[in-house]
């Protein structure tokens, strides 16, 4: 898609984002209004949107809104790209995904945080149009705030910026040099990760920033999967070339899940990444880029 201008400039439109919880003992708008958890709801937010938008640009966090019991997310898109990507992975239920994946490794309760949303541009409750995209991106621009990012939200993303600046606490504790990480777990730049297995959520990130380079990937991680041995890759990249790299990248990282079963883990799709010098991608899959 390209960019988009209307008569007054470049595409903006606003949307917001209302998260609760499903599990009794995790409150989001409780945990966010604590000082000592903000950051950690701020920030698995923030990674969130970057997986569904498809990076870090094209969108800003304007304001967290109470309301009780929810906890509303104002999102102002400056990309009609960003936004439409946005929106996909909302219908697909990526987004849900994704938030409830880095909420539940984030705050240390529970492999996921089961989370309900809705999203609404001004008075319009976008999840009853979501059968058509180009009606809900519209409704986005229509829907424009006066608002500038609020100072708490300038703060945070301050915060964000630092710790990936390595100013502040770091995250993985560093894995000796020297020493073989537990079978359970692998390393990455001289950190220890546990060593789980792809979720749809990886498969999202994955195909969103790999873009021309999916083909490379894959023949790292046909070294070992017979799935994607031969003219396998080929073949994908023949079939899906219509729908784009996004689609040819989610579909062979999609069959190497398939047919690797439980083996299908993300250290595998780790080394793949650095094998092919992608580690920036790797690092956003892992969480820590922002660190």
């Amino acid at each position: 898609m390209a960019e988009i201008w209307c008569e007054t400039g470049p595409w903006t439109g606003c949307a917001v984002l209302f998260l609760e919880s499903q599990c009794p003992h995790v409150n989001l708008l409780s945990l966010y209004k604590d000082p000592q958890q903000k950051f950690t709801i701020f920030k698995v937010i923030k990674l969130t949107l970057t997986d569904s938008a498809g990076g870090l640009g094209g969108y800003e966090i304007l304001k967290l809104h109470d309301a009780d019991p929810l906890l509303g997310v104002e999102v102002k898109f400056s990309d009609a790209d960003a936004c439409h990507r946005f929106l996909k992975s909302y219908v697909s239920g990526t987004v849900r995904q994704s938030l409830s994946q880095h909420a539940g490794r984030l705050l240390a309760v529970a492999p996921e945080v089961r989370v309900e949303m809705q999203l609404k541009a001004g008075t319009h409750t976008l999840d009853l149009c979501l059968d058509s995209l180009e009606d809900c991106l519209q409704l986005i621009h229509l829907s424009q705030s006066a608002r500038l990012r609020d100072d708490e939200m300038e703060d945070l993303e301050q915060q964000l910026q630092e710790r990936a600046l390595g100013q502040t606490a770091p995250g993985p504790q560093p894995a000796p040099q020297d020493q073989p990480p537990p079978s359970n777990c692998f390393h990455f730049q001289r950190r220890t990760f546990e060593d789980r297995i792809l979720t749809p959520a990886d498969v999202h990130s994955f195909a969103n920033g790999v873009g021309r380079q999916w083909k490379q990937v894959g023949r790292a991680l046909a070294k070992g999967c017979r799935a994607l041995k031969g003219p396998a890759i080929d073949n994908l990249a023949y079939e899906y070339e219509r729908e784009g790299l996004y689609e040819q990248a989610y579909q062979m990282l999609s069959r190497f899940t398939q047919a690797e079963g439980s083996a299908a883990k993300l250290g595998r799709l780790v080394r793949a990444l650095e094998d092919c010098k992608l580690n920036s991608l790797a690092e956003s899959i892992l969480g820590v880029a922002g660190e």
